[in-house]
């Protein structure tokens, strides 16, 4: 009997060469505009205290009733998986106390997330996400920036598909009375058990509800947008004003709600009409309690997460090509002992000279190492044989036209550099 042949867990995924190229591409323009807004990079565990996602995410959400990754450690301490990456920055700003310092404090990171879904296309239990916030301070103008910053994103990508959805959910003055109003109507309608626990938790939910027949009884649901305290309608009002500033254009979207119960005011999601029924691939909103929820001031946030995987989804539904040239740019092809060592040298310093270069390795003769050197991307290549090193030469080839011209060996790096470092 053989071993049997170890697998990636379901619902998870391995990116590998040359589709890795793709997925670093996207995840290199979602994260460009933030570090041209002068946002700082930051690292958080890929697992947190429990507490940090019930109480920041939200008992009452599907992400921490149903798909968090949770066990405990060999100390008894209960530890998650993190299933988004706000609650832990946010955890991060409270614990070294960055909100002591200028406001706001500009942050993204990019990472893994695990939650325990139903694996189908677009949804997966293990997917990376680009994560920005910006905290400590509640104003129209940075909730407008941190939005044109996703869009920026996008259409960097060459994304001309996606849609930006916008509502607001109101603050803590305009909140309560708005939720007395959606339990009554919640109330009169046909729901599941778990449905209305769910709706005694957080009425909001219901909202957000995906099956038809629940968003059949919802039609004449109260809405927040239509409940906002003048305060509250000041702030969203400035924020559109700001984003047609801007020049960015988006969809009112009274319904919208989010998978996380911590959002409060702007709320912001985009999908894309390329993939199908889970077409988000990103969003995100103010959330100003988020802070004070997990032990910290009661101070103010905002921010946003974007699918590394789900982009990339819809880059291939709009048949983009992001790829930037790969491969390296020179390829040394040794034949013979002696010429091995001669070629590890040049490629040691074409490469430290800044000349992305590669050689041929194992036992191969010169047929399979120009395959190799083909296969590289290089537009030149230096064979090296015996009778060559005999005549103290290299053969500069150039791999696009077939012209091959003879180099004293002393002088290949030069030539090389010269060449392909144009």
């Amino acid at each position: 009997m053989t071993d049997q042949i170890m697998r990636a867990p379901k619902g998870t995924f391995d990116v590998l060469p040359p589709d890795s190229e793709r997925f670093l591409a996207v995840r290199e323009t979602l994260t460009a505009p933030l570090r041209r807004a002068g946002y700082g990079y930051v690292e958080t565990p890929v697992f947190e205290d429990t507490a940090v996602f019930s109480r920041g995410v939200g008992e009452s959400t599907d992400v921490v009733t149903k798909e968090m990754y949770t066990f405990d450690d060999r100390g008894g301490r209960s530890l998650t998986l993190r299933p988004e990456l706000t609650a832990g920055l946010m955890r991060a700003f409270i614990e070294h106390r960055l909100h002591t310092g200028a406001l706001p404090v500009k942050l993204w990171t990019v990472g893994s997330a695990f939650r325990y879904e139903r694996p189908q296309a677009g949804r997966y239990r293990h997917f990376t996400q680009v994560d920005m916030e910006a905290l400590g301070v509640d104003d129209p103008a940075l909730d407008a920036e941190v939005v044109a910053l996703g869009v920026q994103g996008f259409r960097d990508l060459g994304l001309t598909d996606f849609e930006l959805l916008l509502t607001s959910l109101g603050d803590s003055s305009d909140r309560p009375q708005y939720r007395e109003k959606l339990v009554a109507f919640l109330e009169k309608l046909d729901l599941d058990e778990d449905t209305r626990r769910r709706a005694e938790i957080n009425p909001l939910r219901v909202l957000d509800d995906k099956r038809p027949e629940v968003q059949a009884q919802l039609d004449d649901a109260p809405l927040m947008v239509d409940h906002l305290s003048d305060a509250s309608k000041a702030h969203y009002d400035a924020v559109r004003q700001y984003l047609t500033d801007l020049g960015v254009t988006w969809t009112e979207a009274p319904k919208l709600v989010r998978g996380l119960d911590y959002y409060t005011k702007t709320t912001f999601e985009f999908v894309h009409s390329g993939l199908g029924a889970q077409s988000a691939i990103g969003g995100g909103g103010r959330y100003d309690g988020l802070s004070a929820a997990l032990g910290g001031p009661d101070v103010s946030g905002i921010g946003y997460a974007m699918g590394v995987d789900r982009t990339l989804l819809a880059v291939e539904a709009e048949g983009l090509d992001i790829v930037p040239a790969t491969g390296v740019q020179a390829f040394v092809v040794p034949l013979g002992a002696e010429a091995k060592r001669l070629a590890v040298r040049l490629v040691g310093r074409l490469r430290q000279a800044g000349i992305s270069a590669d050689t041929v390795y194992g036992d191969r003769g010169l047929k399979g190492a120009m395959k190799a050197a083909d296969r590289s991307g290089a537009s030149h290549a230096v064979v090296i044989g015996e009778r060559d090193l005999a005549e103290g030469v290299g053969q500069l080839r150039d791999l696009r036209s077939g012209e091959q011209t003879a180099v004293p060996v002393e002088k290949l790096f030069e030539r090389l550099r010269d060449t392909v470092g144009r």
